[in-house]
Formats: C-alpha cells, structure tokens, sequence
C-alpha cells in the first residue's frame, strides 16, 4: 500500500486520498460552499486498514493545504471534530 496522498478537486467538492492496487484505502471528502471555507465531509477508511492512522494522515493534509490557500475548516463530520478537538495545533484554520 501507498501512503502517498492524492488530491482531486472539482467545482465545489473535493477529496484527499490514499489508495492501493485495489481501489480507495482511506479517504477525506470535503466541500467549499463558499469562498474561503472548506468543509470536511465526511472520512473513511477501508476495514483493514483502520486503525493504522491514515485518516489522520488526510486531516493533517487538508490543514496543510487549508494554510496554504487562506482557508477555514469547519470539521463537518464526526471524526473531523474529534481529531479537532485532539489536536491543539490546528486551531489557526478553525472556523469560528
């Protein structure tokens, strides 16, 4: 398995991801309604490969890439706003 994170993006949707030779292993689907905010949608992971920390992985990705594109988070799903809660560090990309 790779762990390098892709990203795709469309119009107003989005996603970070993780995949092997069998398809999707891990991923961040988020949304942008408006300018300057990303919303994370939703996160998944495939079973066997819970636990592992990929999903952290891709949070971490969308903060980076929140930083380097002026944008707020809103963590939308639950586990978005556990590792938010978690992680004092990314509160600078938090929306208010």
């Amino acid at each position: 398995m790779s762990c390098q994170i892709k990203h795709k993006e469309g119009d107003s949707k989005g996603k970070f991801y993780m995949e092997d030779e069998i398809g999707i292993t891990s991923e961040l689907r988020y949304s942008t309604p408006e300018n300057g905010v990303l919303i994370i949608d939703h996160t998944e992971t495939r079973i066997e490969f819970k636990g592992k920390g990929l999903a952290s992985k891709l949070v971490k990705q969308s903060v980076e890439y929140a930083r380097e594109n002026n944008l707020k988070i809103v963590p939308g799903c639950s586990y978005a706003k556990v590792h938010f809660d978690r992680h004092e560090e990314y509160k600078d990309v938090l929306k208010d």
